[in-house]
């Protein structure tokens, strides 16, 4: 599995780029349908069937909702319904039966009248991602928000692109219509892709894989740790999220310009929000605007009286945290954001904003941090275990191995904290000479493929923490 990360670097991806730009932009949709595929088939073949399954549905409910929309919108809206229901059905078995199934059976008078057996389905990578991608297809078709996609080829390019396949971001329909077949590849654009690109992979490789290192040793002393070094391993989670996550996104928005395509940014530097309303902002943007244009709005968002809205941020962030996965802690980490901003938005933000900017953001951090410890734990009792160490005030203020660790990893730390925040792009936006520019892309890419990729070869197998979901 090592090699695979340098297999895909130095192989898979030279290749593909070598091909794509080296036949006709007629073929390149067709050969990026099979490249696709053959990425996704790489790790699990057996789901490539699903993928197809599910484009072929939603390219059909597409067809005929485009049809029907303004002849007969009762049978437009069957078809819509049939779309959605098939891809939550999907999304449904593969991800919650198993969940559902123990749910049911830990309740003793239904477990002896049901009898459910155990249900143990394997998660295909990214289901939750293409899903709600597919969805959006049909969705904006009947709202006539995005055009007909008439080319299957087409279509399942836009389903299967590789680059935000398997963990994002959730790429709308509507927001790459037009470059599904009128893409136009440059070398600004490549080159920009290159440098986003490395940016992600030293994102991930360099800093989110130390952190996730620093995080279980830190874990593992469990109580010992005391309430500092229990706050300290936390934080190193919750740079190891981040930097995984948006180091994914960046790699994948730069595959994206490499092949022509733009995808919409995911990630706005999170940790230097002021409140959690924008922490949300800026924190997975693709995944809010697809249950704020798709689930929010519907429900009647804001438009609607307190009662209701309430009412509709609450079925929105369960959903948001189910859509993480199938655990309690989950649904706990999504109503814990919920209720958030519900008392920021009815009661807390006119306070909030009178605050000093250090105060608002000492507030927000607090708050996401322990958010990632519910974020984290599935097991109950390791999480509550670890909240009562972070507020533990009467041992130790930090164990040895906490500290000891601490010290190790703490030059990472302090640049894991300042590459939080904009400052080295605001430096580099400064630098107004050209050829300076491009002396200092060249030497940081060449310097990150080289660190990476030793870095690769010596570390265990460590995926995306975002390809199980």
């Amino acid at each position: 599995m090592v090699f695979s990360s340098v297999l895909f670097l130095f192989f898979y991806l030279t290749a593909v780029l070598a091909i794509y730009y080296a036949i006709p932009f007629k073929l390149r949709n067709l050969f990026l349908f099979i490249a696709n595929l053959a990425f996704y088939g790489w790790g699990e073949p057996v789901f490539v069937l699903l993928m197809l399954f599910s484009t072929v549905v939603d390219y059909t409910c597409g067809y005929f909702i485009d049809k029907y929309r303004t002849r007969n919108k009762r049978i437009a809206k069957t078809f819509l319904l049939l779309s959605i229901c098939i891809n939550l059905g999907l999304l449904g078995f593969f991800k919650y039966a198993g969940f559902i199934s123990d749910t049911l059976n830990a309740i003793p008078f239904l477990s002896d009248i049901l009898s459910i057996p155990p249900i143990e389905v394997p998660l295909p990578i990214g289901i939750s991602f293409y899903t709600f991608q597919t969805m959006s297809y049909s969705i904006d078709v009947y709202r006539n928000d995005a055009p007909i996609q008439k080319n299957i080829i087409s279509f399942g390019t836009y389903v299967s692109l590789f680059p935000q396949l398997i963990a994002g971001p959730i790429v709308r329909y509507k927001d790459v219509a037009y470059q599904i077949d009128h893409r136009k590849e440059t070398l600004d654009n490549f080159t920009n892709g290159v440098k986003l690109f490395c940016v992600g992979l030293g994102k991930k490789v360099l800093i989110a894989n130390q952190m996730g290192l620093m995080w279980d040793l830190i874990r593992e002393s469990g109580e010992v740790n005391g309430w500092l070094g229990s706050w300290i391993g936390i934080i190193g989670y919750s740079f190891q999220i981040y930097f995984d996550f948006s180091g994914y996104s960046d790699m994948a928005r730069g595959l994206g310009n490499m092949f022509g395509f733009e995808f919409l940014k995911n990630f706005d530097y999170p940790y230097i929000s002021k409140s959690i309303t924008e922490f949300w902002r800026r924190w997975h943007i693709t995944l809010g605007t697809w249950f704020r244009e798709y689930v929010y709005i519907p429900l009647g968002g804001n438009r609607v009286g307190p009662m209701r809205q309430t009412l509709n941020l609450l079925i929105v962030w369960f959903l948001t945290g189910f859509w993480h996965g199938a655990a309690y802690n989950f649904i706990l980490w999504g109503l814990f954001y919920g209720i958030l901003l519900i008392i920021e938005k009815l009661i807390l933000k006119k306070w909030l904003d009178k605050l000093p900017a250090a105060i608002q953001h000492i507030y927000t951090l607090f708050f996401v941090i322990l958010g990632w410890v519910l974020f984290f734990f599935s097991d109950m009792s390791q999480l509550s275990d670890y909240i009562v160490n972070m507020f533990s005030f009467t041992g130790p203020v930090i164990g040895e191995t906490a500290l000891t660790t601490t010290l190790s990893y703490l030059p990472l730390i302090i640049i894991a904290g300042i590459a939080s925040t904009p400052l080295m792009f605001k430096l580099y936006n400064k630098v107004s000479n050209t050829g300076v520019k491009i002396a200092l892309d060249t030497v940081y890419c060449m310097a990150i493929m080289t660190l990476c990729t030793a870095s690769l070869v010596n570390q265990s197998y460590n995926p995306f923490l975002y390809f199980k979901f």
